[in-house]
């Protein structure tokens, strides 16, 4: 057998690195007394919690279960069908060992199975070196593919339970993966060879500490917090706020140029997140960037909302966000239109808005971009999965206890859509490595998650992600109303930019693309490489992801695509052409004037979920 490069064999005599150290007795004795100590405090908390009343949530509470009998009915109803698919999995299995009994007497054997790209659970090389590890990772790999084709392959599921059921078989899988295991990863054996041990104990401290963090549920932490601080190194850009009211601060920017853009440009991020996303370090910032194009820049900042929001609705939203954001700029600018862009919610609320302007015959945005901005939610992607009606009720029953949804359980709901990215990973850094999770900007804002009011989100998740109604048409007794106006998308003529990113997991560009056969203006539609996030934070001065673009816009987004160019790097600097090309008047520029208010970036952005 060839050896592991770098593993060591605990136990084993030979190089220093290979021999298995001792642990510490006295790191033990302090550890286990402060595990008993934590834990024991751990425990009565959560027990004192549950007894003051925690909504009920019954035995399966996601109804997975009677999701994976219906599966299980289907298979059962065409067993040839179930056959075949276990004979191609042991063929293949049979496979793997006569491969793995061929490496082991020194033969070189080709891999029966391949980890798809961008999988990082295996990129140490035992995994592929040490015989025993590769013949543990392909078992691993076909048997994750069996699962998955035969959920797949059940017929006659509707599309919800298939979905349903094609989401929990990954999340399993995922976790199932010997990566997640101490005896099963290479890395962490020899880690714990290494320091005797000692890497579990700090692993233990770790998952203790995330325990207290979550209140007794386990809340990862991902990055070094201690490193960053809201204000002081990230989301630095200069300003002022300007105006505030119970929803939202609106910030404006100090220029960068002696001449601006005669129209402001109002930009609405999600408040599912902080505003931050676009401005975390100031090479990355879109605000910063946006500033120095010579745009006069304002940013909603939205409030964290607690019990006393909880009858803000939707319609609170677009009156107390984009609505009092124009009177705002206007009293302090002097120009009644602008430049608006919308963030993934934020884009939902901007379209909306256009929507209500347009029934009132209000011009004053004129034109719009949307980032990754779902308005049909007809395929709303895998975030479907935790959409439908018993779950609902679910949520509104934590919503009417509290008047808002926890932020942190919307933060779950994103991090289980890349498990092994944002979960798995960090199980294994931080609880079988021991290590400290790296400081890392994007991850610091990913975790300062934001609550929800419980009337808006209600509102939200069923007239729009449950019932679709936000593309229904005026006239369409199911057709949104808002303030007293019935919205329409096809009523919006302002010009249109669409951003959408090819990897995006939770607002599918497939789907975001569909609103280019729905507004009535002129429409440019962009697809950027990689995901939700990095796909739209990403600078021109990065060199990294490419984007496409095509002037034509066939109903059929997969044709769109294949007529599209694709272009190295950011998409940001086509934005500015066309943003440029709709209005090129400059004048001198604005100074943000104190307001009594304080600077950028604000009060409500430093209000932290946990507070």
């Amino acid at each position: 057998m060839a050896q592991d490069k770098g593993a060591g064999q605990p136990g084993e005599p030979g190089s220093e690195k290979g021999q298995f150290r001792l642990p510490d007795p006295a790191l033990v004795s302090r550890t286990m007394a402060d595990v008993a100590e934590r834990g024991q405090r751990i425990v009565g908390d959560f027990l004192k919690r549950q007894a003051d009343g925690s909504p009920s949530a019954g035995p399966d509470p996601l109804h997975i279960g009677s999701a994976f009998l219906d599966m299980t009915t289907r298979l059962m109803a065409n067993p040839a069908r179930l056959m075949q698919a276990q004979i191609g999995f042991w063929q293949d299995y049979l496979t793997l060992w006569q491969n793995t009994a061929r490496r082991m007497m020194g033969e070189p054997a080709p891999p029966v199975i391949e980890e798809g790209k961008g999988d990082r659970r295996f990129k140490d090389e035992a995994w592929r070196e040490n015989e025993v590890f590769d013949f543990i990772r392909q078992s691993y790999l076909l048997s994750a593919r069996y699962f998955t084709n035969v959920v797949q392959g059940a017929e006659g599921l509707d599309n919800k339970t298939a979905q349903k059921v094609d989401f929990y078989t990954r999340q399993f899988v995922d976790a199932m993966s010997p990566s997640n295991f101490l005896m099963t990863n290479p890395e962490v054996l020899r880690r714990t060879a290494e320091t005797g041990g000692e890497n579990l104990l700090k692993g233990l401290s770790n998952l203790l500490a995330d325990l207290e963090r979550g209140k007794g549920n386990l809340r990862i932490r991902m990055t070094d917090d201690s490193k960053f601080k809201v204000g002081d190194n990230i989301a630095v850009t200069p300003g002022k706020v300007v105006f505030r009211n119970d929803l939202m601060e609106l910030i404006q920017y100090t220029p960068a140029t002696e001449q601006v853009l005669k129209r402001p440009l109002l930009i609405l991020p999600p408040w599912i997140n902080k505003f931050y996303i676009l401005d975390l370090r100031p090479k990355n910032s879109f605000i910063r960037w946006a500033v120095e194009q010579g745009h006069t820049v304002f940013v909603v900042s939205w409030v964290n909302p607690d019990e006393h929001l909880a009858e803000k609705g939707f319609a609170d939203y677009m009156r107390e966000g984009p609505y009092a954001a124009l009177t705002a700029i206007e009293a302090v600018t002097g120009e009644k239109s602008v430049n608006a862009i919308g963030y993934c919610l934020g884009g939902t609320l901007l379209a909306c808005t256009l929507a209500h302007m347009a029934a009132r015959k209000d011009n004053r945005i004129r034109t719009a971009t949307y980032f990754v901005t779902m308005t049909d939610f007809e395929e709303a992607g895998e975030l479907g999965v935790f959409i439908d009606e018993e779950q609902l009720l679910g949520i509104e029953e934590k919503m009417q206890k509290k008047g808002f949804l926890e932020g942190r359980e919307m933060a779950t709901t994103f991090n289980m859509l890349r498990a092994n990215d944002l979960i798995w990973s960090f199980v294994v850094n931080n609880y079988l490595l021991g290590q400290e999770p790296f400081p890392f900007d994007l991850l610091y804002w990913n975790d300062d998650s934001t609550r929800m009011p419980a009337k808006m989100h209600s509102f939200y998740l069923r007239r729009m992600y449950q019932q679709n109604d936000l593309v229904k048409p005026q006239g369409d007794p199911n057709a949104i109303e808002l303030d007293g106006v019935t919205l329409d998308l096809r009523k919006i003529k302002v010009p249109s930019y669409l951003v959408s990113t090819r990897e995006d997991h939770i607002a599918p560009w497939k789907s975001t693309y569909r609103a280019t056969q729905l507004y009535a203006g002129k429409v440019r539609f962009v697809l950027a490489a990689s995901g939700h996030i990095a796909g739209v934070v990403n600078p021109p001065g990065s060199g990294k992801y490419s984007h496409w673009v095509n002037t034509s816009l066939p109903p059929d987004p997969e044709e769109w695509f294949r007529g599209a160019t694709e272009l190295a790097g950011s998409w940001w600097p086509d934005w500015q052409r066309w943003i440029v090309a709709e209005d090129k008047a400059m004048v001198p520029a604005r100074v943000p004037q104190e307001a009594g208010l304080g600077d950028a970036p604000g009060s409500y952005v430093l209000v932290m979920a946990k507070d």
